[in-house]
Formats: structure tokens, sequence, C-alpha cells
């Protein structure tokens, strides 16, 4: 838009209009605040949505790794306990993992050649936030599972790395979520 607004001043200013006028002029041919906010939003929505299926798309594939050094710590062999608290998160961030790769790729090139799927920013947002939940949860499994690992630093190493995780994700989602209400 800035780039749009200099190149209507320059241009005034080639035909010979002062260069306040001319920055008056094409201020007021621009438009008001209230006719460029919505497309403003629009943009900014798409921009935030990519932002977090990017977080999920980074973080949730890296979660499998603190999952494979909590069974790691626990010599192979989780406590069935455990896998409750693994499974549900892993199928969560799966999910999520698989809507970021559609989300990146429906926002990024394909957005030239066909429009933004109407509801993709709300099911991102969403997306985002059980992925968040997801990398909470294992978060707190890791953390709690820590003390009863033979190999305990490796685990609780695993359960601050979730918790980096969940706080980029679960940020990202809810910055999402606000500007899909705003849009």
């Amino acid at each position: 838009m800035r780039d749009g607004l200099a190149d209507t001043v320059a241009a005034y200013v080639d035909q010979g209009l002062p260069h306040d006028h001319a920055v008056r002029r094409a201020v007021r041919e621009f438009g008001t605040v209230e006719e460029l906010v919505p497309s403003c939003q629009r943009e900014l929505t798409v921009a935030q949505v990519r932002h977090t299926a990017r977080s999920v798309a980074l973080t949730a594939p890296l979660l499998v790794v603190c999952w494979y050094l909590l069974i790691v710590g626990h010599g192979g062999r989780l406590p069935s306990l455990a896998w409750w608290l693994v499974l549900p998160p892993a199928g969560v961030a799966a999910g999520a993992t698989l809507l970021a790769a559609a989300t990146l790729t429906t926002t990024g090139a394909l957005a030239r050649r066909l429009p933004t799927p109407h509801r993709l920013p709300t099911a991102t947002a969403w997306a985002g936030t059980a992925a968040g939940a997801a990398t909470g949860l294992s978060a707190l499994a890791l953390a709690v599972s820590s003390p009863l690992a033979a190999n305990w630093p490796l685990v609780a190493l695993a359960g601050v790395l979730a918790a980096v995780f969940h706080t980029v994700v679960a940020a990202s989602a809810r910055v999402c979520r606000r500007c899909v209400r705003a849009g």
C-alpha cells in the first residue's frame, strides 16, 4: 500500500502539483481507513494463519522426537499410563500437522491461482489451538514421567522442549483466533 501511495504521489508531482497537495490528493483517492481496513485485515489474517500453520508444521514433528526421548528414557518400555498420555496428543499433533501442510500449500503458491477457502483460517486457528494443547499435555506427561525414567535428564530435556513448543504454538494460535474474529 505504501508503495502504491508513494507512486501516486510521485505521479501527481510529475504532473506539476506541489508535493503537499499531491500527498493530500493521493491519500484522499486511496480511501478512508474504514474503506481500507477490511482488505488489510484479510491479508493480515492470512499472514497470521500461515505463521500458525508454519509453527504447527515445524513443532509437531519435533514433538515426536520428545516422545522418542521419553521411550528411550524408560528403556524402551513405557508404563501403560504413559502410553495413554502420549497417544492422544500424538493423534492431535498428526492431524494438525496435515492441516498445517494443507494451509501452507493453499495460502502459498496456490493462492495466486485459487482463492483461500473461507473456513481455512478458522480451521487453522483451532487446529493450532489443539496442537498447542497437545504439546502442553506432552510437556506435562514428560515432566511427570521424568523422575521415573532411568535416563531422567533426557526425559526432562524433552519436557522442556515440549513446553517451549507449547508456548510457540499456543501463542500463535491465540493471535490467529483473534485475527479470524476481527476479519
